[in-house]
């Protein structure tokens, strides 16, 4: 399916708007040994918020045990203005300007040298950390991926991938080769999986008919083998087999048991559950993977870029859009306050370009 110049836009204003507000909807709960599935629910009962349909409520006063992240005043429902800063976004942001500085024959090492120059140590996690650490003392990809590293199957490399489908539309092997260069500077195994299948998913969405082909496709640039390509496969069956989605979640809560809530593989879980129970209805998937649990903001950002290239920007319901005043806050050096139009339109320049 051809897309026009005018729907090649939308659909990119689309992921962006949509990884956005997934997160800052995520971000409140982002907690997952805490906020589980159940207790995300009790709180979003206790609102009088459930159905989830928009942002999450402000907690109730004097109510002990629902306390959220600290940044709650500023991503909760009545009081966002603009966007909280995020490294799910920053990421994105580091993204565009990589392609717009080195070009798409970007190096590993160029991805280093960026870091450095334009992100904040204190801003990383995790396995991005531990890279920048690496870099910093000198070392070079791979060794920044596995030396002193425990995370290297983490959500991290997952979560920079979407710039990677954005800018190859309608084409995910493309998508997940950039994803992977990128990925291998902090990541190994599942880690990089993660980020070349979340690539290859973005892309295809351009062109698929429904998430469920995107997501077919989408494995095709993953190994068959690998534990992440089995569990997609897994939660498709679930699916598919007419397992109710909370019962689904159940299951493959057990299946991922002992992995810890920050890793690729029980967020893949999630991230897929509510990209096929959401029945590509931007809310509906936004909600349910956010509903869903574990790293909320990061599953929320990736499910709404998937969500928002599939319908464009134009078919996200405005309450979502509004909030967030076309501003992004930002921690990458020069980018604070950007507007999101902005940066779609960069990574539209960018994707017109491997027409």
């Amino acid at each position: 399916m051809a897309l026009t110049h005018g729907e090649l836009a939308d659909r990119i204003l689309g992921g962006w708007t949509g990884r956005i507000a997934g997160n800052m909807l995520g971000k409140p709960v982002e907690r997952g040994d805490h906020w589980t599935p159940e207790h995300i629910d009790r709180y979003l009962r206790l609102t009088d918020a459930l159905p989830l349909t928009d942002y999450l409520p402000p907690p109730p006063a004097g109510v002990a045990g629902f306390e959220l992240r600290p940044e709650w005043p500023q991503c909760v429902r009545g009081r966002i203005d603009g966007s909280c800063r995020d490294d799910d976004v920053d990421y994105s942001i580091l993204g565009l300007y990589l392609l717009e500085t080195r070009g798409f024959a970007f190096t590993t090492e160029q991805v280093g040298e960026l870091w450095l120059l334009r992100l904040p140590y204190l801003q990383t996690f995790t396995a991005e950390r531990t890279a920048y650490r690496n870099l910093a003392n000198g070392l070079k990809p791979p060794l920044t991926a596995t030396f002193d590293n425990p995370h290297q199957e983490w959500i991290g490399a997952l979560i920079r991938a979407d710039v990677y489908g954005w800018t190859s539309p309608g084409d995910p092997r493309r998508a997940a080769s950039l994803a992977r260069r990128d990925a291998v500077l902090s990541h190994t195994g599942n880690g990089v999986y993660g980020a070349m299948w979340a690539a290859a998913l973005i892309a295809a969405a351009f062109t698929a008919p429904d998430v469920r082909s995107a997501l077919e496709t989408a494995l095709e640039r993953i190994p068959a083998s690998s534990r992440l390509a089995r569990t997609v496969r897994h939660t498709i069956a679930l699916y598919e087999s007419g397992v109710e989605w909370s019962d689904a979640l159940s299951e493959l809560a057990e299946r991922t048991s002992g992995l810890g809530w920050i890793h690729t593989i029980p967020n893949a879980a999630v991230l897929t559950a509510g990209l096929l129970y959401g029945g590509g209805d931007f809310t509906t998937t936004i909600a349910l993977t956010v509903r869903g649990g574990l790293d909320t903001d990061s599953n929320g950002a990736t499910a709404g870029s998937v969500a928002g290239v599939l319908c464009g920007a134009a078919a996200i319901p405005p309450h979502w859009a509004e909030p967030l005043r076309d501003r992004v806050r930002s921690a990458v050096f020069g980018f604070d306050g950007v507007a999101i139009g902005e940066l779609a339109e960069r990574t539209l320049r960018l994707a017109t370009l491997t027409e």
